[in-house]
């Protein structure tokens, strides 16, 4: 899967978590710039990321979920390699 890929995956993932069909994620995306993205959200979406994606996130993994940027790289080293 291609990062462009991950990062429309991820689009949808947090446009149904926030309820909000205009969020368009960057590298540097951050909780600052998305509304509700509090503890308890970030729950939620990393377990429906880990779902979407078919991976699971050790509790270090969702600490240092900090930008759209962290989540991706952490997805992709989840991904199997494509050959």
């Amino acid at each position: 899967m291609s990062e462009t890929e991950i990062y429309e995956k991820l689009t949808s993932v947090f446009r149904d978590i926030f309820d909000d069909e205009h969020i368009v994620l960057t590298p540097a995306t951050s909780a600052a710039d998305i509304d509700g993205w509090d503890s308890f959200n970030h729950i939620r979406l990393a377990m429906a990321m880990e779902s979407a994606f078919q991976v699971k996130f050790t509790a270090v993994e969702l600490g240092k979920m900090e930008t759209a940027g962290v989540i991706v790289e952490l997805i992709q080293q989840r991904l199997p390699v494509q050959a």
